[in-house]
């Protein structure tokens, strides 16, 4: 084989490989739906699995998130933040927890595909990569924890909050107290970062046109309104995909359609596995002796999004699911796709390093992880 023909060979490849990381979610969601089909065979039933008011919910607010950043609104906001402050302490702190509030609105996917290429940015403009391991696992953590307090703040709370009708005022109830927990834990550790002098070398970014800024907000406040369940959810799909086709069709192009189809495929695999009686029963039993610890065990196996549609068909204890499902993206880098993304993109900026960040990262986030189990259960006493 001559060189010339096994260099795109290689780099096929190194292709392949991208794909399968990038997608190992949506390929084990797939798998295991099929594996269900051999046990369930498809049927009129299968329609019933599919929540559709969950899925257009999500399907609006990434449109409208990626409109937002077709126009680089999120990183013009986010530099120019970071201007403000002047020493390291505080530009991680403005790294974090814009990440942090970010993933409010954007989920926590979709925040650190946004902020952790500004984070690397900032910290090379000032020069401290040796920075660059506990920034980046921060951000994790403020995107896996910072959607919890919102219905559309991370999938898996879009979804309990649709499947369980859970009221609006309820759901703020019960993501508080562990959503204050993560703030002030976010907060203190960041606080050990020297307050070195630093200063970004980069020209500050150009504001986006006003009026896309303004006509993108009203499209992501009538998200809202159908995520709360004050606009039909049909009607509301109709007109963001309209509106979004007219101003910017290119961002119903780049919606994560595979988070959509996980999303599809584990509704298929959850509900199958709901109408096999055997396993059915076994996982009632595990989730009925502590569904706060068996949600947080289970999302370090077959990450958070999964274990939310899966064990919601075994409980009616959503309280308890809904803070182990947010929690519970803490800990293993397999725990949430936000983990993998912010591993895959350590990687790519920080080649050889790997080791010495997964060791960090699993110090920091089990030590997350471990205090706020302790917060949901005084929660769950509070309640």
């Amino acid at each position: 084989m001559t060189e010339q023909s096994a260099a795109p060979r290689g780099k096929a490849r190194l292709a392949v490989l991208h794909i399968l990381k990038s997608s190992a979610v949506l390929l084990v969601a797939l798998a295991a739906a099929a594996v269900t089909c051999f046990f369930v065979p498809p049927d009129a039933e299968y329609l019933e699995y599919f929540d559709l008011q969950t899925l257009t919910c999500l399907f609006c607010t990434l449109a409208v998130v990626a409109a937002f950043k077709d126009i680089k609104f999120f990183e013009w906001l986010a530099d120019a933040i970071v201007r403000r402050f002047k020493n390291m302490r505080n530009i991680v702190l403005a790294l974090v927890f814009v990440t942090y509030f970010g993933s409010m609105i954007m989920a926590n996917d979709m925040a650190l595909i946004t902020f952790l290429p500004l984070g690397w940015f900032v910290l090379q403009s000032c020069g401290k990569f040796r920075l660059t391991a506990f920034t980046f696992i921060m951000q994790n953590i403020a995107a896996n924890l910072g959607g919890m307090l919102t219905p559309f703040g991370n999938p898996q709370n879009l979804y309990l909050y649709s499947y369980f009708h859970i009221p609006t005022g309820e759901f703020f109830a019960v993501m508080a107290l562990p959503f204050a927990v993560a703030f002030v834990l976010i907060l203190g550790v960041c606080l050990f970062v020297k307050p070195q002098p630093a200063e970004l070398s980069a020209a500050p970014r150009v504001r986006p046109p006003l009026w896309r800024i303004l006509a993108y907000a009203a499209l992501f406040v009538l998200s809202l309104l159908i995520v709360f369940r004050v606009f039909p959810y049909y009607w509301g799909l109709l007109a963001v995909a309209a509106a979004l086709l007219v101003l910017d069709f290119r961002a119903v192009l780049r919606v994560d359609y595979g988070l959509l189809l996980t999303f599809c495929a584990f509704f298929v695999f959850s509900g199958n596995l709901a109408r096999i009686p055997a396993v059915a029963d076994f996982l009632a039993s595990l989730v009925a002796l502590d569904p706060l610890a068996f949600g947080v065990l289970s999302c370090q196996v077959i990450s958070n999004v999964p274990s939310a549609v899966l064990l919601s068909k075994f409980t009616q204890n959503y309280p308890a699911l809904l803070v182990a499902v947010n929690i519970g993206g803490l800990g293993t880098p397999i725990a949430s796709l936000a983990s993998l993304i912010t591993l895959n993109t350590f990687r790519r900026v920080q080649p050889g390093q790997t080791k010495k960040y997964i060791v960090k990262f699993l110090l920091l986030n089990f030590s997350f992880l471990a205090v706020l189990l302790g917060a949901g259960y005084l929660n769950a006493l509070l309640l």
